[in-house]
């Protein structure tokens, strides 16, 4: 029996590490519930999250990623007010600050469907879908994963990025959509490993600020229509 009821927290702004742990606590129980499932003749029905929250400054690096990516040393961090993180997740280096709309889907895809890239392919669809929402036309760049805008010209730039891990069909991590964000920390990287390409936000491509509170209600509710979710919203977990 699939469970289409998935669990909505907004952490807020959250220290990486801390929103780390928590996504490991919810993974490892989800897939601790999986495992115990093989032996039960009615098997519990494993639970479905949504987490969307902001970080501080921080640098993280996914498994296939290269450290010469990040260009500050342990100073130059300090100086910009920023961590870094080598992470268990998929794909290179990325971003995440104050203004930047971070989510972390914590789902059992055998709830939905067990289709890595069809999981992928959904996420990038809802960013999409939500930056059509606005009036910003929006794609993917072959071979890579994320959301570009000018996707196939030389004026490509990236606005959301991605990076998930899934074992058991389990996900965690997610993506990060620039929002409000300060772009100019983006100079310290070589985002994704791509050395040639700009990165933007929904700020800079609108002229003006959206508001976040309603870019996350928009994105959340697309991002039910995709996965047919039935949303329960949560206070804390």
């Amino acid at each position: 029996m699939k469970n289409k009821e998935v669990q909505f927290i907004n952490w807020g702004l959250i220290d990486y590490q801390d929103a780390w742990d928590k996504q490991e606590d919810i993974f490892k129980s989800t897939v601790a519930i999986k495992t115990a499932n093989r032996d039960l003749e009615n098997p519990e029905l494993t639970p479905n999250y949504l987490i969307f929250c902001e970080h501080p400054h921080v640098y993280t690096l996914g498994k296939s990623g290269q450290q010469d990516n990040l260009l500050l040393d342990e100073e130059g961090l300090k100086e910009k007010n920023a961590s870094f993180y080598k992470i268990n997740r998929g794909g290179d280096i990325t971003y995440h600050g104050p203004g930047q709309l971070v989510g972390y889907p914590i789902l059992d895809l055998e709830n939905f469907f067990t289709d890595i890239h069809l999981y992928l392919r959904t996420l990038e669809e809802a960013i999409i879908i939500t930056l059509k929402d606005y009036g910003i036309e929006s794609g993917r760049y072959t071979g890579y994963t994320g959301v570009w805008i000018e996707s196939d010209s030389p004026n490509a730039r990236k606005i959301c990025a991605m990076g998930v891990r899934c074992s058991r069909w389990v996900t965690m991590h997610g993506f990060a959509l620039n929002v409000l964000s300060d772009l100019n920390y983006f100079k310290n990287i070589v985002p994704c490993g791509i050395d040639d390409k700009a990165v933007t936000s929904m700020e800079k491509e609108l002229g003006f600020k959206p508001n976040m509170d309603e870019v996350a209600t928009q994105l959340k509710k697309n991002l039910a229509q995709l996965f047919e979710m039935n949303i329960i919203e949560k206070y804390d977990v």
